[in-house]
């Protein structure tokens, strides 16, 4: 096999692999990503398709899979992949050009063999989560996998809260993005109560019990949430 057999049998791996992490891809991102021409993508959709893979083309605007193709074995609970998407999170904050490429590299793959509801949760908490490094240690919380699952499937959730004043409270709460400061975690959520977005911090949740009731998703992005509130 010589070097051009070796880039191009890499390149189909990589091409299935974001095929299996994106719902939809296009010739024109793929070739951008690989630095190879559209016609080049184009030879390579076929050829995986003749080896087998369910590739689906939605006129207009790309690629994607069959749904529920994948590559076994491995599989992850629903918590397991929403704390490797944290660990994504901290790894981005390394200065390191490399390791944050390698480990960028590594989670395509793992988000690859996720089925397509559990990777959309996965890119949600993603597009919801911020992090900047803590750098007091006592201050943690033990209810961030839990926020996790409710932030993605969109479950109330009900804390008894004691707020800056000291002042204690039983709220119950709409999970919408969780962001770490240089000090503690902090959860934006739509506050019933209130009536309004409002933080909490998660220190300062003394219980919290994920509700049955669901609520109905707020149609913007953190970046959009920042823009109209700050």
């Amino acid at each position: 096999m010589n070097d051009n057999d070796t880039k191009r049998l890499s390149r189909l791996t990589a091409i299935l692999t974001q095929l299996q992490t994106k719902r939809l891809l296009t010739a024109t991102s793929l070739a951008e990503k690989f630095n190879v021409s559209i016609r080049t993508i184009y030879r390579d959709i076929r050829a995986l398709e003749q080896a087998g893979v369910p590739i689906l083309t939605e006129d207009g605007k790309g690629y994607t899979l069959m749904d529920g193709y994948r590559i076994p074995p491995i599989m992850f609970s629903e918590n397991q992949a929403n704390a490797l998407i944290l660990a994504e999170q901290l790894v981005l904050k390394n200065r390191d050009a490399s390791f944050i490429k390698d480990y960028t590299e590594a989670i395509d793959k793992i988000k690859a063999v996720l089925r397509q509801p559990e990777k959309d949760k996965a890119d949600l908490l993603a597009e919801r989560t911020r992090f900047e490094q803590n750098i007091n240690r006592e201050r943690n919380s033990s209810n961030i996998s839990q926020l996790q699952y409710a932030l993605t499937n969109f479950y109330a959730v009900r804390i008894d809260y004691t707020n800056e004043g000291n002042k204690p409270s039983c709220r119950t709460i709409e999970p919408f993005a969780l962001i770490s400061t240089t000090e503690n975690w902090l959860l934006i959520a739509w506050c019933r109560l209130r009536k309004g977005f409002r933080y909490f911090r998660l220190d300062r949740m003394a219980k919290m019990e994920v509700l049955a009731e669901k609520f109905e998703p707020h149609k913007m992005t953190l970046q959009e949430y920042f823009e109209k509130f700050h």
